[in-house]
């Protein structure tokens, strides 16, 4: 298994911020996040179109339960799986864009492709 990455958060506050991020990459397309951040949500976004991919019950409410709206699950198995139904995997994009102002962390754009 992958090392997961803690990202400075208790496990509680570390999956809600994961799962809040994948939904709002999927309902937006793209996101501009922290590096490692965004390499923890690439995983989460890929999963959750490969569920979408084959649309079934089981699948829908797997994606319920980690998605935080339910019209970004259902925006994911209508139009996101059919549109990658072709493609096995890679589906997100990470691109490194230099570093905060704040702190100088690594900044990135996470997008679907």
């Amino acid at each position: 298994m992958s090392h997961q990455r803690k990202l400075g958060k208790p496990t509680d506050q570390r999956l809600a911020m994961l799962r809040a991020m994948t939904t709002y990459l999927l309902e937006n397309g793209q996101i501009k996040t922290t590096y490692a951040r965004a390499k923890e949500v690439a995983p989460m976004a890929e999963k959750m179109i490969t569920l979408a991919k084959n649309p079934n019950l089981a699948n829908y409410r797997k994606a319920l339960a980690y998605l935080t709206k339910e019209d970004v699950a259902k925006k994911t198995f209508d139009e996101l799986g059919p549109k990658y139904a072709s493609r096995n995997g890679g589906y997100t994009r990470v691109v490194k864009i230099g570093p905060r102002r704040g702190d100088a962390a690594e900044m990135a754009i996470i997008q679907l492709v």
